[in-house]
C-alpha cells in the first residue's frame, strides 16, 4: 500500500490495533516475515478497544444487517475505533466501503 508508506515516510500520524497486527502474522508464513512485521509496526501507534467500543460495534454489525450488509466482528470493531478516534481507515477490503455507507466512518479511497 503506496498510501501507508507514504504516511509514514513523511511522518503523518498512523494507528493500528493488535488486531491488525495479529492479521498480518497470521498471513505470513515464515518467522523471518514476522519478525519483520513485528519490527515495523513498533513505529506504529496502538489505538485501543474500549468495551464501549464492542458495544458500538454491535451496534454497527447490527445496523449492517438490518439494511443486508453482513459485516464481520472484528471488521465492525476496527470501524468503531476508526469512528471513536476520528481517524480515516486506509484499507483495500471493499467491506469498509459498505459500512462507511451506513455510519461515520470515512474510508480512504484512491480514485
Amino acid at each position: 500500500m503506496r498510501r501507508l508508506r507514504d504516511a509514514l515516510l513523511e511522518g503523518e500520524a498512523v494507528h493500528a490495533t493488535g488486531l491488525v497486527l495479529q492479521e498480518l502474522l497470521q498471513g505470513w508464513s515464515g518467522p523471518r516475515d514476522g519478525e519483520r512485521i513485528v519490527d515495523r509496526y513498533a513505529d506504529i501507534s496502538l489505538a485501543l478497544p474500549t468495551p464501549d467500543d464492542h458495544i458500538d460495534a454491535a451496534r454497527i454489525r447490527n445496523k449492517c444487517r438490518r439494511r443486508g450488509i453482513q459485516v464481520g466482528t472484528i471488521d465492525a470493531l476496527l470501524a468503531q475505533i476508526c469512528i471513536r478516534h476520528d481517524l480515516v481507515m486506509l484499507t483495500c477490503d471493499q467491506d469498509f466501503s459498505y459500512i462507511a455507507r451506513h455510519t461515520s466512518l470515512r474510508v480512504w479511497s484512491n480514485r
